[in-house]
């Protein structure tokens, strides 16, 4: 019989109710245990998929296309600080993810744990934000992506800007409709093709850097000019962290697709662990030699329209003298967009399936065919993109853009409740009597690293609500010319548009925990109470072999890299 790189008989679905190896003396305990949100659903992702979702979920054009803003803004050193703090954040909330989605590897993962741990209305306000985020994070995306291919095209062209968009919707039917290891495969190449790009550029950087290529050599020269390292002060350096944050979101993934691991006691332990790798290899590194090489008044850095040309890394491959630098990382910028956006409509769906499951929207919504496909969920995310897209290039747009401001505030938010509902995961398990080394996966760091996260987290959407506030536009006066005028509104609608990104996630949040909880009458659930065992994943004798060391030590370590 042939196996799998994770052990498992290739031709072997794994579905949930068949966790063990469909022993009848189990049966009854797998009922028990069985969650009615999973029913339907399939175990086809690998640990490689579950490890490169987790890296496609961080890695996209925020790194490739805007991280040289943060240099222009805060300078080398104020990026780099940025980038290390909300690195931590994010450490810490993927260790929290791993802790309990190993355990309770459930569809709407942390956004189920709130009815579990703490108040129902908590799950229904956290799930229904965190489908809204990235139900308007799609159409965003669609957008972006016919302006990465007008890149290619003649200035003069009359090639309509909604047909790529357009195509990519109808391929995302398809990918999601052949099931969830489709959708992981492609992830796995579009991760590596990231990560050969980043590698590429971390080379180059180091040459260039050193004067091995490029005839110059940069060493720590750009840290030491005006303005360098900490370029704008302690305001600069907020208004990077908030950017740096946006860069990040996505990060929080792995925790959807642990109900459709092969083996989450393996692979979920394994994907938020990388994150650690990923953040001080990938993101600091790469950050470090752009700042390095390329100087913080460079004009170039700002890329206002996202431009691959001037993308900070085409800076660095084109001063290391490789010709078609932009034309290579435009194709990388699409390929993450498409990637991106491969990854929406997978997390959105699995959101409508959990608040189908739950009750929360009509139960035909989580509808799931023998390939354990939310099809009608699929349908519904496939429409609203269609309907968002004629907003964009039929209508204005404006009202859509209005409400995209509040995308980067709903990562912040979630974040900050995924902390928080780790505290009181380990509050109820230990007021049932449960010893913490019963747990398959242990975050490490609990609870200081919780705490120092949460600290950092709540800095950051401080800092979000103050920059929202400060500085309103001044109205330039009885008599002021069209051109002022003009400036005048974009600067307010811009003002406006901040307050409602920084502010409205909140009080919607707040609306909808607490119309639920007035309306269905709901209550803090004790701690001796709560349901800790409902979902939970039960390896079968395969899932245990499969947990034990394999192969030498050195081919181990190297796993953790590549």
């Amino acid at each position: 019989m042939k196996y799998d790189d994770d052990g498992y008989d290739g031709t072997d679905t794994y579905e949930l109710n068949q966790m063990q190896d469909g022993n009848a003396s189990n049966s009854s305990q797998l009922d028990a245990l069985m969650d009615v949100s999973q029913d339907g659903l399939k175990r086809d992702l690998r640990l490689r998929h579950m490890v490169m979702i987790a890296i496609a979920g961080t890695i996209g054009t925020g790194l490739f296309l805007t991280s040289g803003s943060t240099i222009a803004t805060a300078g080398p050193g104020g990026a780099f600080l940025a980038y290390a703090l909300i690195g931590i954040w994010v450490i810490f909330v993927m260790q929290a993810i791993g802790e309990i989605a190993t355990l309770l590897p459930l569809p709407g993962a942390f956004n189920d744990w709130g009815g579990r741990v703490f108040d129902e209305a908590f799950s229904f306000q956290m799930t229904w934000m965190y489908c809204i985020n990235w139900a308007l994070t799609i159409p965003a995306q669609l957008s972006a992506s016919a302006l990465i291919v007008s890149f290619w095209l003649p200035e003069d062209t009359a090639f309509p800007p909604w047909v790529v968009p357009l195509i990519i919707i109808i391929l995302m039917v398809f990918i999601n409709i052949a099931g969830v290891k489709t959708y992981g495969e492609l992830e796995y190449w579009f991760s590596i093709l990231k990560i050969v790009t980043i590698i590429i550029f971390i080379i180059c950087g180091i040459l260039v850097d050193a004067g091995a290529i490029g005839g110059h050599t940069y060493g720590f020269e750009n840290w030491k000019i005006e303005g360098a390292p900490f370029k704008g002060g302690f305001m600069g350096f907020i208004t990077t962290l908030i950017s740096v944050a946006y860069a990040y979101g996505g990060v929080e993934m792995t925790g959807i697709t642990a109900a459709e691991s092969r083996n989450p006691f393996k692979h979920v332990p394994k994907a938020v662990n990388t994150v650690v790798i990923r953040i001080t290899f990938f993101y600091l590194v790469s950050i470090f030699l752009l700042g390095s090489i390329v100087a913080n008044d460079n004009p170039l850095l700002v890329n206002t329209d996202r431009s691959a040309a001037k993308a900070p890394f085409t800076i660095v491959f084109a001063k290391a003298g490789m010709s078609g630098a932009a034309n290579y990382m435009n194709a990388v910028v699409f390929t993450s967009v498409f990637s991106a956006i491969n990854s929406e409509f997978y997390v959105t769906t699995r959101m409508l399936l959990s608040l189908s499951r739950n009750g929360w929207i009509h139960k035909s919504i989580g509808y799931i065919n023998s390939r354990g496909v939310p099809v009608v969920a699929v349908a519904v995310v496939s429409a609203c993109s269609c309907l968002s897209l004629i907003t964009i290039f039929v209508g204005s747009g404006v009202v859509f853009q209005w409400f995209v401001s509040i995308i980067g505030s709903i990562s912040f938010q979630g974040w900050l409740y995924i902390l928080l509902l780790h505290f009181r995961f380990r509050y109820c398990w230990k007021a049932q009597g449960r010893a913490v080394s019963d747990l398959p996966y242990v975050a490490w760091g609990y609870p200081y690293g919780n705490i120092l996260a949460a600290i950092i987290g709540c800095c950051c959407i401080v800092c979000n609500w103050y920059l929202s506030v400060i500085n309103p536009p001044q109205h330039p006066g009885a008599g002021a010319s069209e051109d002022l005028m003009n400036a005048y509104r974009s600067r307010r609608d811009a003002y406006i548009q901040g307050i409602l990104g920084a502010w409205f996630p909140w009080f919607m949040s707040a609306t909808l925990y607490f119309s639920y909880k007035y309306i269905c009458g709901t209550k803090l659930i004790k701690a001796v109470d709560a349901d800790l065992d409902t979902g939970r994943f039960i390896p079968s004798e395969s899932d245990k072999e499969d947990l034990r060391p394999h192969g030498p030590r050195w081919k181990r370590i190297l796993k953790m890299f590549v």
